[in-house]
């Protein structure tokens, strides 16, 4: 067994008894082994995707309540109630199509992150990866502020697991992009989004549409 290979075995199930040589090189650091990091990597983007999950729901509870204002007001012939109501459920399904698309994103990232916990093939399948969570970062900024954040530290997790295993199969991490592999991914999530929206979301009716689409239009 090469050293680079023996070193990469020791790396994914732990080191054990380290040499002086190896406590100075790793004195700056993970301790954990790969295979722990990547597991605290799972439990993180799975706590993300059930707090996804929870506030979805709320948003589509939200959604409901308003839908149901702007047909009674549509009832009412009311038109600028139905089309302020009209206008708060386009808000609040412009943040659930955002959210429900990082969600499907996040759903793929787990099921990659679970097989790289049994396959250890990490450096060159982990790297789409990372691209996939970068996007989601940026996209999540203005949405979810606190998300971004944790998208954020997840992010630099999987970079540092990457340079690692990196230096154990010989490979260099300069900079990671969003790879074809990563941009089908999230163009995937989009289109699942549509979808979703359309199964969880009711049509608002042709006319607060119309109303809220008028006064909304630059002049």
């Amino acid at each position: 067994m090469s050293n680079k290979v023996s070193d990469f075995v020791k790396g994914w199930s732990g080191r054990q008894e380290p040499t002086i040589g190896e406590r100075i090189r790793n004195a700056f650091k993970s301790q954990e082994p790969l295979r722990y990091r990547l597991a605290m990597a799972h439990y993180k983007l799975r706590a993300m995707l059930n707090k996804l999950d929870i506030y979805i729901g709320r948003l589509q509870e939200r959604d409901r309540i308003l839908f149901e204002r702007v047909v009674e007001a549509h009832m009412s012939k009311d038109t600028a109630r139905a089309s302020m109501y009209a206008n708060e459920v386009a808000e609040i399904r412009k943040i659930s199509k955002q959210l429900i698309a990082t969600q499907i994103a996040l759903e793929q990232v787990e099921l990659r992150l679970e097989t790289f916990t049994e396959l250890g093939d990490v450096f060159s399948n982990l790297i789409p990866v990372i691209g996939v969570v970068k996007e989601l970062r940026n996209a999540m900024r203005g949405v979810m502020p606190e998300m971004g954040l944790e998208l954020a530290e997840l992010e630099e997790s999987l970079q540092s697991i990457v340079v690692e295993a990196g230096e154990f199969t010989g490979g260099g991490l300069e900079y990671v992009g969003t790879s074809p592999e990563a941009r089908k991914i999230l163009d995937e999530a989009a289109v699942l989004a549509n979808q979703r929206m359309k199964e969880k979301f009711p049509e608002l009716p042709t006319y607060a549409t119309t109303v809220s689409q008028s006064q909304t239009s630059p002049k």
